[in-house]
């Protein structure tokens, strides 16, 4: 049985108390956080505690975020809701994340109490770290570009999760490269091949200067950060296995673009 069948089945023994605990209380209409104090003794950094978390506090920070500039956009609903249908979540667990969403947009979030207890929870796992930032990014991105306040917001978050402003920087231009390379794909006609070149060595993160060695070395980086089977044995929700596979999608097309372009094979 997965973290989620425990939690609905009342194996309560390895959740959460405090402000992760409370968030997902209120949304599952029960008080998780009375009384359970006493589990974060058993430590962070169960798979199924760190499961939970990530759940809880992806959709509800996603909230928060699209609160950030005053309203929350039909982009960023719809935003939300695609990343729902992608995960294929259960009617249950998907009425649980709206939930959550709506919870993060209340003017009284505990956004910081959120982080630090999402970040002792992952226990210095730092790709799972990093896929959630994507994930904040990716909703963020929503209407097509990132405001200033989402900005200030997400750096924010960075800074309580440990990320420097630096990987903050490089994580932000990826997905935002991502957006454009995968959009590309989409059109019958695409961008201009040149375009699309760029926006593959974007996605790499690296310039199309970079040596033949050096452009398989960042894809081979980027590869193991987003591998699926890893990313879950680390505590990703078995549900958002899917939004892994296809960022190694994306990475293994950006990577295709740029060796066809160099006449590799």
């Amino acid at each position: 049985m997965n973290w989620w069948g425990k939690l609905v089945g009342g194996a309560f023994g390895y959740l959460l108390g405090g402000p992760l605990g409370a968030l997902l209380g209120a949304a599952l209409g029960h008080r998780f956080d009375q009384g359970l104090s006493g589990l974060e003794a058993a430590g962070p950094g169960d798979q199924e505690r760190v499961q939970t978390a990530f759940f809880t506090a992806s959709f509800a920070v996603m909230g928060h975020i699209a609160k950030a500039d005053g309203r929350v956009s039909s982009d960023e609903v719809a935003m939300a809701e695609q990343i729902m249908r992608r995960m294929n979540l259960s009617a249950e667990m998907r009425r649980t994340a709206i939930r959550l969403f709506n919870e993060g947009k209340a003017a009284d979030f505990p956004l910081d109490e959120v982080l630090e207890q999402f970040r002792r929870e992952c226990h210095r796992r730092r790709n799972l770290l990093r896929m959630f930032l994507e994930i904040q990014l990716h909703a963020a991105y929503a209407d097509g570009r990132l405001e200033a306040r989402e900005a200030e917001l997400l750096a924010h978050i960075c800074q309580r999760l440990g990320i420097s402003q630096l990987e903050f920087r490089q994580i932000e231009a990826l997905v935002r490269a991502a957006h454009e390379f995968a959009g590309g794909a989409r059109q019958p006609a695409g961008p201009p091949p040149a375009d699309r070149l760029q926006q593959a060595y974007a996605v790499l993160g690296v310039s199309p200067g970079a040596s033949d060695a050096e452009v398989k070395k960042a894809y081979r980086r980027l590869m193991n950060q987003h591998h699926p089977d890893k990313l879950v044995a680390k505590g990703l929700p078995e549900e958002m296995i899917e939004l892994a596979t296809e960022k190694t999608q994306e990475i293994k097309a950006a990577y295709d673009t740029v060796r066809a372009a160099r006449n590799q094979k």
